[in-house]
This record gives structure tokens, C-alpha cells and sequence, in this order.
């Protein structure tokens, strides 16, 4: 038996393929062989998930290098960029498409659900717009930092299961170090692929891509009276969901294009994403983001605004007379609304300990956002305190030592005193809740930076190892961890993040 054959059944065997989307008519993507690297090293491969997946850890520790490089593509595997089309901005592009990204092909995990295994940074593609496909270092340590801190948060997400330098410059504003960022996704399909074939009048391709969803996210749609406005109603219950978590967290996505919203609910390409230190609706980061509109307030607006853009592309799945179509989809996009603020205020009431539900509970949360706000207090760190306030009066010190003037917080604690009253948790019990939704670590950005600097100019990654090490537990308070909670110094704060393409 020849070497090269040995190694086919070895790779078939350990990377067991079922490639739906490949199966999908032509016009749907290109095949694609990722690039080789020259000289790939593997910066981090996560055993966790690739287990998870079904994948031999083992095996794949002294394979990972090749693979996850491009270098290697497993038997089984069908290679192809994805077309899709995007509002960016504000304005649409009508063809977009895995410009460096390459879906090696789709697994089915131990708990039986189809998990998509894109490389992303593995060479041109003919979607690439004269780019050259590649990724740097940085950005590819950032969404792995990123992604598997949201998984940890409980917020549904994309996942990193590897990170490989490969040996090769890449040229940006500077030239800095090449790698390639495997990403596990339910699905890399978004708005931008409906648009992808709404845009070109295709029909038929619109009713494949819907039919693929629903049995592929939905199945339970599949049999109702109208399956595609069941399909976007799912889909826009989950953004609710998701965008509400994000608020919850203090987590701006920072680029909230059509081409970056998933019909899955995950939260996908954490580019110039970034967490709010110091409370404030208004807060952007991302560099490209010049007039706020995808600010941390916005975000629910911006997700209802792409959920009426996918509205558009199913119009004439939705009922063959077009004003019904119309009527049909503009009730679910004014219907996001209520949905987004339902999963909000629920969120909301948990982070400051309610079980109960009264009507004055918004008033009694946006007061606190408003006195936030002008105190300029760490958004994470307060919630956290309040969990040690709600468990012991004693904790109270520690609670409005976080704000410019300790008295004004008065006000506000007694009217939340007050509310607690009538609400039946015991203290420890209400406490334990908080604590389990209230995280003591988020990915601050000057740590994040921190951790990039070190890898990117001196190839050292105990700053990146550090951060995912304290970051998968941070609902945990980890004593030996306490100054990754701490908000930056004046000198380490980070005010603006980059889309790193």
C-alpha cells in the first residue's frame, strides 16, 4: 500500500464529510483548493471542540499543521467560496462572496447537529476583488479570543477550532506575519446569500437556499401553512434573542452588514467587534464605522433594518399576490420590535435580580443605565458588584466605590431596595443567579491588544494563552485572574479597533 494512500484512508476515516451545501446547484459557489502555506506552525488547535465535532484529537494534533494550513485537504472534503451579495453600510453590493474564507466541507458533531469547517485566510478566491485572500496573525488571534469568549458568555456564536501561522508575510498598512483561522459555524449562510439571488431575479435559487434552511436550521417550520414566512419568523426571533444578548453583555459587533447577519442566530466575523468598558449607548469602535451607525445603541434597529432586507428577498415565496407578500413581511419586521425587547428586559431583570415581573422594572433599569452613563462606570463591573450587593449589605462599599460620587448612587439603590423587597428570592439564592449572568471577565481590548502585540512582534503567546485560559470561565471569579477584570488605565485604553482584511 503506497504512502499517499495510507494517508487518504486515514484523513477519510478521521474526517467523516457530509457536504449538503456542495450538493446545492452550481450558482450557489465556486470550488476552491486553499492555497499552500510554506511554512505553517500551529499556534493553537481546540481539543475541546474538535472532539466535540467527533474528530480523533489525537490524530489531529500531529495532522492539524498541514490541514488546518490549507497544506492538506482531507478526503471527503469539497472546498468552495460561497457566493453572496450584502448591504455594507448602507449600500448594497450585489456580489460579494467568501473573498479568503474556503468551507472545507460540513461534519455531524457527537450531539448531532451539521457543523460547517471553514478555513478562513487560505488564499484567493474568484470573490476575492483583488485581494489576496490571505489573513494576519492578529486579526486571526482576535476572533479566536473573540469567538470562544461569546461560546463561554452563552451567546450563540461562531467557534475557533485552530490558528496556524504560515510562514508568509501579508501586506496591509505594514507587512506583518500570515495565519489561517479555522471557524465551525451551524451554518455560514446569511441575509447576504438571499440577496445574493434575490438581486439576479433567481427564483428557483431563492427557493433552494430556503428549502436548504429550513431543513437544515428550521425543520419545524417545514409543515406549517406558509413555511417561508414560518422561516422568517424563526429567523427573526433569533436575532431578537441574539442582539438582546449582546446588549446584555456590553458587546458591540461593530460592522453589522447583511453579509455579516447569519440566518442561523450565531454571531459571525468578529472583526472590529469590541467590549464596552465604561458604560455609553453611543460607543463605536470600529475604525470604519465613522457615523456611528452600528454604535452599541443601535444594534437593535440595525437588526430589524437587515431582517426587512431579507423581508425583500422573500416576496415572492411568501404569496403570489405581492401586496400580501408585502403585508405578510412587514408584520414580522414591526413584530422584532416586541420581540427583541421581551428577550431585552428579561435579560435585564436577571442582571439586577429579579425573578418577578412588575411594570415599573424598565424605569427602574434605565434609571440605572442613565446613572451608569454619567458616572462613567465599567458596565461589567458594575453589574458584577451589584451581585455581591444583592448577597450583603456589607458589600455596599465596594458597590458605589465604583463611581465618581458614591452618593448619587443613593437614589437608585434605594428604589431597587425597595423592588427586592417584593420579589421572593432569598439573598444567597438571588445572588448565585446574578452571578451566572453577570460575568466578572469579558475580552477587554487593551488585553486583547496586549496579547496580539506580544504574538505579532515577539511570536510570544502566553498573553493569548492567558486570556483564553481566564476567559472560559467567566462567570467564575478566579482570584488568581483578578487583574483581567479590572478596566484599562487611562494609557491602555483602546478606542479604536480595525476590520483587519
Amino acid at each position: 500500500m503506497s504512502q499517499s494512500f495510507r494517508d487518504s484512508a486515514a484523513l477519510a476515516a478521521h474526517f467523516p464529510f457530509d457536504n449538503s451545501y456542495a450538493r446545492l446547484p452550481a450558482q450557489f459557489f465556486a470550488r476552491q483548493t486553499p492555497s499552500n502555506a510554506v511554512s505553517p506552525q500551529l499556534v493553537k488547535l481546540n481539543e475541546a471542540l474538535a472532539d466535540e465535532l467527533g474528530l480523533d484529537v489525537e490524530w489531529l494534533k500531529r495532522e492539524a499543521v498541514q490541514i488546518f494550513s490549507g497544506n492538506l485537504v482531507p478526503e471527503g472534503a469539497d472546498p468552495l467560496a460561497m457566493a453572496y451579495a450584502g448591504h455594507q453600510f448602507g449600500t448594497f453590493v450585489p456580489q460579494l462572496g467568501d473573498g479568503r474564507a474556503i468551507l472545507l466541507g460540513e461534519v455531524i458533531d457527537r450531539n448531532g447537529r451539521r457543523r460547517d469547517i471553514q478555513l478562513k485566510g487560505a488564499g484567493e478566491t474568484p470573490f476575492s476583488r483583488r485581494g489576496d485572500g490571505r489573513a494576519a496573525l492578529g486579526p486571526v488571534l482576535r476572533e479566536y479570543i473573540i469567538s470562544e469568549a461569546m461560546h463561554a458568555l452563552g451567546v450563540p456564536t461562531t467557534r475557533a477550532l485552530a490558528a496556524v501561522t504560515t510562514g508568509q508575510p501579508v501586506y496591509r498598512e505594514t507587512t506583518l506575519p500570515g495565519a489561517v483561522f479555522t471557524r465551525v459555524a451551524a451554518s455560514h449562510i446569511r441575509v447576504g446569500t438571499f440577496q445574493f439571488f434575490a438581486a439576479r431575479g433567481d427564483t428557483d435559487g431563492l427557493k433552494a437556499l430556503a428549502d436548504h434552511v429550513i431543513s437544515r436550521h428550521y425543520p419545524h417550520v417545514r409543515d406549517s401553512v406558509r413555511p417561508y414566512l414560518a422561516l422568517f419568523e424563526a429567523v427573526t426571533e433569533r436575532q431578537a434573542a441574539l442582539i438582546a444578548r449582546w446588549l446584555q453583555i456590553g458587546f458591540i459587533h461593530g460592522v453589522m452588514n447583511t453579509d455579516n447577519m447569519t440566518v442561523s442566530g450565531e454571531t459571525i466575523d468578529f472583526g472590529p467587534c469590541a467590549f464596552m468598558d465604561a458604560y455609553d449607548p453611543a460607543t463605536v469602535f470600529s475604525s470604519i464605522d465613522r457615523r456611528g451607525r452600528y454604535a452599541y445603541a443601535n444594534q437593535p434597529a440595525i437588526g430589524q433594518w437587515n431582517l426587512a432586507r431579507l423581508g425583500e428577498t422573500l416576496l415572492a415565496l411568501l404569496d403570489p399576490d405581492l401586496d400580501k407578500a408585502v403585508e405578510l413581511a412587514n408584520e414580522v419586521i414591526k413584530g422584532f420590535g416586541e420581540r427583541f425587547q421581551t428577550h431585552w428586559l428579561g435579560g435585564m431583570r436577571g442582571k439586577i435580580g429579579l425573578a418577578t415581573q412588575e411594570d415599573g422594572d424598565l424605569d427602574l433599569i434605565q434609571a440605572l443605565l442613565l446613572f451608569m452613563q454619567a458616572q462613567e462606570a465599567d458596565f461589567t463591573l458594575t453589574f458584577r458588584k451589584l451581585c455581591d450587593l444583592a448577597e450583603s449589605s456589607s458589600n455596599k462599599a465596594i458597590f458605589i466605590g465604583s463611581f465618581k460620587s458614591a452618593e448619587a448612587a443613593e437614589p437608585w439603590l434605594a428604589r431597587w431596595h425597595e423592588r427586592l423587597a417584593r420579589d421572593p428570592q432569598s439573598a444567597a439564592k438571588r445572588a448565585k443567579a446574578m452571578r451566572l449572568i453577570n460575568p466578572a471577565f469579558i475580552p477587554r481590548n487593551h488585553r486583547i491588544e496586549q496579547a496580539i502585540v506580544a504574538a505579532v512582534d515577539d511570536s510570544d503567546f502566553s498573553l493569548f494563552e492567558a486570556l483564553l485560559t481566564v476567559l472560559a470561565k467567566p462567570y467564575e471569579d478566579q482570584p488568581s485572574f483578578a487583574p483581567y477584570a479590572r478596566p484599562p488605565e487611562i494609557s491602555e485604553r483602546v478606542l479604536e479597533t480595525f476590520c483587519g482584511t
